[in-house]
């Protein structure tokens, strides 16, 4: 294959194709060619283009292309290949932006044709109401796609019961190496025969296929290796190679097996014999809705694999481990944490086995069962059941295992490597045992999680690839390795694949005989290695083409943020483990990734920040690594809401990483004229407060707010924020010792943080926030501080809110002395306490930071604690009734929570609260007034937020705490939202005006 191809035969490429191409070196699609040099897996090939082809026509043009230029096609989904399927220098097809559509629904006949860029998850709402599901569930689910599940022959949590995606698979429309189209499908004998014969082919090259492997299937030599040297046949996961063994199961090879279907051999080829367009796969009934999931604590790992044969005695659904390392990162990971409920002790691994029924009586007879004989053999030493809902917050503790374990300190981090080893269940806890011998010799130790029930545990040993003995250990761990599962007759694969990680192993593994029948397969469909060359057979050895470069000098870059809790800004940007978390779409809930879940390009996941920051700080040459073109285009759709910190497994905190990035940008460019006045916010602001009428006639009329808006670079189409006629310091001024006076106060003194927005713009919201803590009886000051620094760290002048956050930090650490709490109103700014500031002050004034971030909080949090302290009681409130529909601000769901809003306007006894399932607004500070970011803007809103608050009738009210979250439901449905403290005051009994 030729390294590149001339520009120009791309250009002729590019005049016919309809969807996206990315092949020359500007900033934008060296970017992309970056960007999809990575997968989850430990690799990097940088392609020599990227497609995104928007229809077949385009995969025909790219065929017909390939073969012209004696280039191989890498046909991509999601991204999350975890052997490096996805990773070479070829031309990558991402199929995820435009194969996305669900085709046919057949509920009768139990089937579904899809595109193969419709996400599992998303494909199973839609079944839902038909009672029906995809079964294969794999731990990416709520981003896998079809197309890749069928690549890799996903299995997932429950495949002891649903299987795998083979055995779902029932046709599939492909198209050939030589650019003809065919379609796999159950063929009966005779339909196969004719077949075969060539008389019932599509084309002759499609004829050639079914002949050549007639002819190897039929040869009695080959038959008799298949038999041997593949898995045994009570180990279900069995991925390594081509299936041929599938196939020589079926009725022409074997007497009363099942009807012929190329699918078999297709699920599971990792892209790399035909390009599929249209898949149709088995559905399943819905599963019943009793389950329970009895979490079998153990203190060790051979205790909780001896538990999992007892498990598999009384069939349940799943049987998956988590091991101590899992579960202690879950400790201070802001998501999972909240899922840690049902973990007792210090337990060395627990084992999830679930159970489902149709009634609670079944379901507890097999709960019983299994307990009763779990105790008889002294396997646990506790054994806590959860039910239902609940059971979710389980599954989510194993499915975030995979990124979590990426939080360990240091360059010797778990590798994906012998992760996907797969032996009958019987045998786990020997080749467990064995295994751990193996690593001990090597001075390793390991990860140990997920499928027990199936017999494959993910095994990620820690290495460090940074160096050159790590990539030793990590070739001969993988060597060593596969001997041991000779042993057992096991399979290299289970689900993963092999790629271009264990396919170097596949003749050591399977014999060079068989190994000698893959390549033949290869050969038959792809002749010229047009599909994803070098996985499967032919792969390069597999420490080559790694993400690091051996015993390379660690690079000191200085920063303006303290990285010191992620150990440096490059360690925070490795951290991304590639398991694409961040594609989730709106369907599956979450905050992260925004602008993803609007565009569905790669470009604008969390990944792909991740990964192009890693890029140059690792690899430029440059005296400022950040000053590359290709990081600014990749960051710039980031609206730094930081779902991302929470959401991401690994806690990647690319809010944080812009930031930075754009301080280091300015330090080499400038500080654009735009971003300089959003920065100056409140200095412009305190200006346009001494003349508030004359600032608002510019900011509304036609003329003047239109030109305003042009200098600014402001969408034409947004409205603009108005000042107050009044600040809110100075209403307080005012009204202050009305507020305080004798006989309010019960309770103890607080400190309202006036922040810029509420100062300025929100008044009304200050006031009522401040009247309502005044009639519950709390002492109100405003202590003396500046702005938050909140619009200079949204535009990444990080410089200046570094002199901000030093400058609160003294005056509040002096207000907070007598331990009084200090309160905020607008989550973005409040937060910022809590926050940026404790890693923008100096190693002095650390401590108190930390002081002032212990003693901050939202309006809400402080509420809640009061309430919960029974100092605020309803009676205090109407009784009337409300419905409400509550938007959460992006920040106050990364690092709080919305239950505390949820509880504060629950307080009135008949108001009832729904939590709106969106994620950001859209508005993001800035972000959603910029003229180039406005359509994107509002394509956010309308995932959920704005189509939800328009089915509002008027009199159901709108809550959403932020500033931007409430202009921009203005702006974009036209309906008023409120503050959680407007609705309080409007509802409170004790009028104080």
């Amino acid at each position: 294959m030729p390294a590149s191809i001339e520009a120009s035969r791309f250009d002729v490429l590019r005049s016919r194709f309809q969807g996206e191409l990315y092949y020359n070196n500007t900033p934008e699609h060296h970017a992309q060619r970056i960007l999809y040099a990575t997968d989850a897996s430990v690799y990097r090939e940088k392609p020599v283009a990227v497609a995104i082809p928007r229809n077949v026509q385009d995969l025909h043009e790219l065929v017909a292309f390939a073969r012209a230029n004696r280039t191989t096609l890498i046909p991509r989904t999601a991204g999350t290949s975890l052997a490096g399927q996805v990773v070479g220098a070829g031309i990558v097809v991402d199929l995820s932006k435009y194969f996305t559509e669900i085709l046919e629904i057949n509920a009768e006949e139990r089937w579904v044709r899809v595109q193969p860029g419709v996400i599992r998850d998303d494909l199973n709402k839609v079944l839902a109401p038909y009672g029906l599901m995809f079964g294969p569930e794999t731990s990416t689910a709520n981003r896998a796609m079809i197309g890749g599940m069928v690549g890799n022959n996903s299995c997932g949590l429950h495949s002891i019961v649903w299987g795998n995606t083979r055995d779902h698979l029932l046709s599939a429309k492909v198209i050939l190496s030589d650019g003809s189209e065919a379609e796999f499908r159950s063929l009966t004998p005779w339909r196969y025969q004719n077949k075969v014969e060539g008389t019932d082919a599509e084309n002759a090259f499609e004829t050639r296929i079914y002949q050549g492997l007639h002819q190897l299937l039929s040869d009695k030599t080959n038959q008799e290796q298949i038999v041997r040297r593949f898995p045994k046949q009570s180990l279900t996961r069995r991925n390594t190679g081509y299936a041929l063994d599938a196939l020589l199961e079926t009725d022409p090879f074997s007497t009363g097996g099942s009807d012929f279907n190329l699918c078999a051999l297709l699920a599971g080829s990792e892209g790399t014999l035909a390009l599929a367009t249209e898949l149709k796969i088995n559905l399943l009934p819905l599963p019943p809705a009793e389950v329970a999931v009895v979490c079998v604590h153990c203190t060790s790992i051979d205790q909780s694999l001896r538990a999992n044969l007892v498990a598999l005695r009384h069939h349940p659904m799943s049987s998956e481990l988590v091991d101590k390392y899992i579960l202690d990162f879950t400790k201070d990971n802001p998501e999972q944490s909240k899922n840690r409920f049902f973990i007792e002790g210090d337990p060395a691994a627990i084992l999830m086995v679930e159970f489902m029924a149709d009634t609670p009586e079944v379901l507890q007879a097999q709960v019983d069962g299994f307990l009763t004989e779990l105790r008889q053999h002294q396997l646990a030493y506790a054994t806590p059941v959860i039910y239902g809902e609940q059971t979710k917050q389980v599954w989510d503790v194993r499915k975030g295992g995979l990124g979590l374990i990426r939080n360990l300190p240091g360059d010797i981090q778990p590798v994906n490597l012998i992760e996907d080893c797969a032996v009958a269940p019987e045998e786990l806890p020997e080749y467990i045992a064995d295994l751990e011998g193996i690593l001990k010799g090597h001075g390793l130790h390991a990860s140990y999680y997920a499928h027990a029930g199936a017999g494959e545990l993910h095994v990620e040993p820690m290495i460090n690839l940074k160096t050159a003995e790590g990539q030793r250990l990590f070739r001969q761990v993988l060597a060593d390795t596969v001997e041991l599962v000779k042993k057992y007759n096991g399979s290299l694969s289970g689900e993963h694949g092999d790629g271009r990680l264990r396919g170097e192993f596949i003749p050591q593994m399977m014999g060079e005989q068989v190994y000698g029948l893959f390549r033949e397969v290869k050969q038959l469909f792809d002749p010229e290695g047009l599909f994803n060359a070098g996985k499967i057979v032919d792969t390069p050895p597999m420490n080559q083409f790694l993400r690091y470069d051996a015993d390379k000098p660690v690079r000191k870059i200085n920063t303006y943020f303290d990285f010191s809790g992620q150990e440096n800004i490059l360690r925070l940007a490795e951290k991304c483990s590639g398991s694409g978390d961040c594609r989730k779409t709106e369907l599956s809930g979450g905050t992260m990734c925004p602008s993803f879940m609007a565009t569905r390009k790669e470009h604008d996941t969390t990944r792909a920040r991740a990964n192009i920051l890693r890029e140059f700080l690792t690899r430029s040459d440059k005296k400022n690594p950040f000053d590359h073109a290709e990081i600014k285009d990749v960051m710039d759709l980031c609206l730094s809401c930081k779902g991302c910190k929470s959401e991401c497994p690994s806690s990647v905190d690319v809010a944080k990483l812009k930031a930075e990035f754009l301080q280091h940008y300015y330090d080499a460019h400038g500080v654009p004229f735009r971003s300089r006045m959003i920065g100056n916010f409140t200095a412009l602001s305190r200006i346009g407060s001494k003349t508030p009428g004359l600032y608002n006639w510019m900011m509304t009329s036609k003329l003047p707010s239109t030109v305003i808006k042009k200098v600014m670079g402001f969408a034409p189409g947004r409205s603009m924020p108005e000042m107050a006629p009044q600040t809110l310091r100075k209403w307080f001024a005012e009204n202050e010792a009305r507020l305080n006076s004798t006989g309010r106060v019960k309770f103890k003194r607080i400190l309202f943080f006036c922040d810029e927005f509420t100062n300025y713009n929100d008044v009304e919201v200050g006031k009522k926030a401040i009247l309502l803590l005044s009639g519950l009886g709390y002492k109100i000051e405003i202590p003396y501080h500046v702005e938050s620094g909140r619009t200079y760290l949204s535009k990444g002048m990080v410089k200046q809110a570094k002199a901000i956050a030093i400058q609160n930090v003294k005056l509040l650490s002096e207000a907070i002395r007598e331990g009084a709490p200090i309160i905020g109103l607008e989550p973005s700014a409040l937060l910022t306490l809590r926050d940026e500031y404790l890693e923008l002050v100096p190693s002095e004034l650390q401590e108190q930071a930390r002081q002032v971030a212990e003693r901050a909080f939202i309006f809400d949090e402080f509420l809640a604690q009061e309430i919960d302290k029974k100092n605020i009681k309803s009676d205090q409130f109407t009784a009337a009734k409300r419905l409400i529909k509550l938007h959460g601000h992006c920040h106050q769901k990364a690092l709080s929570s919305l239950t505390h809003t949820k509880k504060i306007l629950s307080l009135p006894v008949q108001y009832e609260v729904h939590m709106i399932p969106s994620g950001c607004c859209g508005m993001a500070g800035s972000f959603g007034y910029e003229a180039k970011h406005f359509d994107l803007s509002m394509q956010i809103g309308e995932l959920v937020l704005f189509p939800t608050v328009r089915k509002q009738p008027e009199d159901v009210l709108i809550a959403a705490p932020g500033t931007s979250c409430r202009h921009q439901i203005k702006d974009g449905t036209g309906r008023i939202a409120l503050h959680p403290a407007e609705i309080l005051w409007d509802a409170f009994s004790n009028d104080i005006h």
